[in-house]
């Protein structure tokens, strides 16, 4: 558990290990990152369907061998028909069912667009029906259920009845068991669609008319206009720069503005994690000022009324670590609430890294399968605003907010990091846990991303902004927390609670390093 993978030539992480064949078999045939992650995405979107769907989103991170990384910011925005007049009566956007399920579907696009940047970059393009064809199998034939998907599905209570929910998941009265086959017919049947007529069919065309059609049947505020508009976006990523290098993260409608601006705290404050308990404290602490800035700012760009870069500027971070104290905890800062997600990450042999997360937001995401396509669409739309004066408030053709934020960092010694996690309000502080133990701690890859971890925040099931840490802890640690102030509550000792991290390192001699998370059903692997 504590050793990486280490390979010359390509080397791939995953939350699921059956993506991580997938993305490595393409790597084997001579693909790039880029065409490795969309066969990745594609197989996870079967495998894991309870932490991502093509009905969902993704951000990308690609870090080139030369030049500057590229963002790709794949996310729809808000239906034509999703006005506030949608919700009259109700003081919020509602967690599942056709009103959560407001917002177009970015990811299949986000695919396309890294398709055609490695073609940008001087290469030929393997087929669409070649990157699919693993999750074409897996919806078809059947995958192995995992305890993860059971688990989440178990919580599943608000789809009782004959809703075609009920009828893909649990097939019959009794939901399948961990380790059973499990299918998905019509989705085969749309990824086919998908690899036969192109990955832009999923807006414009038959298959975005079947979807439209669904989609208008059960009420959901998204028209066939709405995708045939959607396009998604090449971005500058935002970056710090840290005494060991360049950070990089993705710029706002996501939080990848808090990834970046706790470490450049942590650096601020002189933290170097010899001490457990005052770093675990110095990151709460930075995280719940970080929040502080989230909930005040980030929203859709087109409506921030402050440039996301002055936010990470010297002053902002001098102030930000003025406001923390090493010897109490701070009332301020509070959580969003939990998010299920998919980072995974790519580096190849041409020098192309690829830092990547799609997600369907809460379990299993709206809960609302389209019944011709057997799409299951995402929930994004609920960290929208009913209230008309707030900064994330509900406006058709707006983007939501995002928990989302694949990282990278290019080191002053040569090496590239690639790294990230699922989980919400967690992926912040996991990324700095990883980068904080690896960097400046100088742990083995592996063990930092295995080493116990902690949550700031509620989860689901439980609202409160509780600090929520694994029992591998030592006891000193957990009553240095204590006398600081924290409200402690112990986790298992490998919770998947913490998140589904992952790790890649290409070092300078050209040596790729892996590192996946106990807590998932990933593996890391190379050649």
């Amino acid at each position: 558990m504590e050793t990486s993978k280490v390979a010359p030539r390509g080397m791939v992480v995953t939350p699921h290990h059956l993506a991580t064949q997938s993305a490595l078999k393409v790597l084997r045939d001579g693909g790039t990152a880029m065409e490795a992650m969309v066969s990745a995405a594609a197989t996870i979107a079967v495998v894991y369907p309870h932490m991502n769907s093509i009905g969902g989103d993704g951000f990308w991170l690609i870090v080139p061998p030369h030049g500057e990384p590229v963002a790709i910011e794949a996310c729809g925005a808000a239906g034509s028909l999703a006005t506030p007049q949608l919700y009259a009566g109700l003081d919020k956007i509602p967690s599942k069912g056709p009103k959560s399920a407001i917002t177009v579907a970015g990811t299949v696009g986000g695919w396309e667009e890294a398709l055609r940047y490695s073609q940008d970059c001087g290469y030929p393009r393997q087929s669409v029906s070649k990157l699919l064809a693993d999750a074409i199998y897996y919806a078809e034939n059947g995958f192995p259920m995992s305890k993860s998907q059971t688990d989440k599905l178990a919580l599943q209570t608000e789809f009782e009845g004959d809703s075609e929910f009920k009828k893909t998941f649990v097939c019959s009265n009794t939901p399948p068991a961990v380790g059973q086959r499990f299918c998905q017919k019509n989705l085969a049947r749309t990824l086919r669609e998908l690899a036969n007529n192109g990955l832009n069919s999923f807006y414009r065309g038959p298959l975005a008319d079947s979807i439209a059609a669904d989609m208008a049947s059960l009420g959901m505020p998204i028209t066939k206009s709405d995708l045939a508009n959607y396009t998604p976006v090449r971005k500058s990523p935002l970056r710090v720069s840290h005494k060991h290098g360049q950070i990089f993260n993705l710029p706002p409608p996501t939080q990848g503005i808090l990834s970046l601006s706790i470490l450049a705290t942590l650096e601020k404050l002189n933290i170097d994690g010899q001490h457990e308990g005052e770093f675990i404290h110095a990151v709460v602490e930075a995280t719940k000022q970080a929040f502080v800035l989230r909930d005040k700012h980030i929203t859709d760009p087109r409506y921030m009324k402050v440039d996301p870069n002055f936010l990470l500027s010297g002053r902002a971070i001098s102030e930000t670590a003025g406001r923390i104290s090493l010897n109490r905890a701070s009332e301020v800062g509070k959580a969003t609430g939990p998010g299920d997600t998919v980072w995974m990450g790519v580096m190849d042999s041409r020098g192309f890294c690829v830092s990547f997360i799609q997600s369907v937001y809460h379990d299993f995401g709206s809960g609302v399968v389209l019944p011709k396509t057997g799409i299951l669409w995402q929930n994004r739309g609920v960290s929208f605003s009913l209230k008309q004066d707030h900064i994330r408030a509900l406006k058709p053709g707006k983007k939501p907010f995002h928990t989302l934020n694949p990282a990278a960092a290019r080191l002053s010694d040569g090496r590239v990091m690639i790294y990230g996690t699922m989980g919400g309000d967690g992926q912040p502080q996991t990324q700095a846990a990883i980068f904080h133990r690896y960097v400046i701690q100088s742990l083995d890859l592996q063990s930092s991303v295995s080493a116990p971890r902690w949550l700031y925040g509620s989860i689901v099931g439980d609202n409160t902004c509780d600090l929520k840490i694994e029992d591998r802890f030592d006891q000193d640690t957990i009553d240095y927390l204590k006398d600081l102030g924290h409200n402690v509550v112990m986790l298992p000792k490998f919770s998947d609670t913490v998140g589904h991290a992952g790790a890649l390192v290409r070092h300078p001699d050209g040596m790729l390093e892996g590192a996946f998370d106990p807590r998932s059903d990933g593996s890391a692997a190379g050649f």
